[in-house]
């Protein structure tokens, strides 16, 4: 019986984030700072990935930023701010993902004209985040090779609602016997053109072209 009320309640929730999101992101282009929002489960080196990002953009001169979702602890801020970028921490206190408002809460006292970057790291989780705008203009999906070929199909709504995908930690394919092939034609199948990066944070395999994408991806979107 009370089934209808908890879909009331959650659409009206859902629409209330889409609207701040809206607003989030309008404030994002105007300012001219592009922002991706990054989502996988825990360890898939997105963390990692983030860092070797944020210090090459610093190193070729671009102004990035970045905030942090987590249940607890700030350790990945810590690890961030190793790039010398400002980061910013958001413990949810068990919430699987972030919401709109919790980024923007975090934007207090940043000047978003300051930044040509803002990265969002999500809380680490393949369903949850899916379902929640952040403003952001690219949305990340990031699958390591050590969680297997089938992650795509068992969580298509991570693919769906993403704009790009990124294999990561490419470097232990061998080891893990992982399926490249089977693992492109199964992203392939749940989102049908889009486009995936395979890359190594620890190696530096596929970085160049990544780091090149998002600086291409920066400079469509400003216009």
């Amino acid at each position: 019986m009370q089934e209808p009320r908890i879909l009331q309640v959650r659409t009206q929730i859902l629409k209330k984030n889409d609207e701040l999101a809206r607003s989030m992101r309008e404030q994002f282009l105007q300012a001219g700072v592009f922002v991706s929002n990054w989502v996988s489960s825990p360890g898939s080196g997105k963390t990692t990935l983030l860092l070797e990002t944020l210090t090459h953009l610093r190193n070729i001169g671009q102004r990035v930023a970045a905030i942090v979702g987590d249940l607890e602890t700030d350790n990945d801020a810590q690890r961030l701010a190793q790039s010398g970028a400002p980061v910013r921490q958001i413990m949810t206190h068990g919430c699987c993902h972030l919401e709109a408002n919790m980024v923007e809460e975090q934007l207090h006292n940043w000047s978003l004209s300051d930044f040509d970057y803002l990265f969002v790291e999500n809380v680490g989780n393949l369903v949850c985040p899916t379902s929640w705008d952040l403003g952001e203009s690219l949305r990340v999906a990031l699958l390591s090779v050590t969680e297997g070929e089938d992650k795509p199909l068992k969580y298509p709504g991570l693919f769906n609602t993403s704009d790009v995908a990124v294999l990561t930690k490419i470097d232990l394919s061998g080891p893990c016997d992982f399926d490249r092939d089977r693992a492109l034609e199964n992203i392939q199948r749940v989102r049908p053109g889009m486009p995936v990066f395979e890359l190594s944070a620890k190696s530096g395999e596929g970085l160049d072209r990544w780091f090149q994408f998002l600086i291409h991806q920066r400079s469509a979107t400003m216009g």
